[in-house]
């Protein structure tokens, strides 16, 4: 049974940079197999999909409230996944999911709830002055 555990999360000041980590476990086969995606979930709101990359690389996609500034990656080596967060704003305050899915969810929209099945506890990211 895959497992997805995310760490990373602090308090920051706006402007400031995080880099989220998320350490897969216990799949079958490589994470190049999955699509994979951040979501986040704001006090009182839903949760949200940010980002994701297909099982080839060959689509990332970033919500246009994070574009430019978050960077998805993967290390399948460590079978680990990664979400560097840059010029953080207090509106990006939220926890931060990742999740797994079958390959071929991850595409040029918004990364859905229902498409991954696996999924971390959460990590937490305040940004605050």
């Amino acid at each position: 049974q895959g497992q997805l555990v995310e760490s990373g999360g602090n308090l920051v000041q706006p402007g400031g940079s995080l880099r989220l980590s998320c350490a897969a476990s216990g799949f079958t086969v490589d994470l190049d197999y999955y699509s994979i995606a951040w979501f986040r979930q704001a006090p009182g709101k839903e949760r949200k999909g940010i980002s994701c990359i297909s099982s080839t690389e060959n689509i990332t996609y970033y919500g246009d409230t994070v574009k430019g500034r978050f960077t998805m990656s993967r290390d399948l080596a460590k079978s680990e996944v990664y979400l560097q967060m840059n010029n953080l704003k207090p509106e990006d305050t939220a926890v931060y999911y990742c999740a797994v899915g079958s390959s071929y969810w991850c595409s040029t929209y918004q990364p859905q709830i229902y498409q991954y099945d696996y999924w971390g506890q959460g990590t937490q990211v305040t940004v605050s002055s």
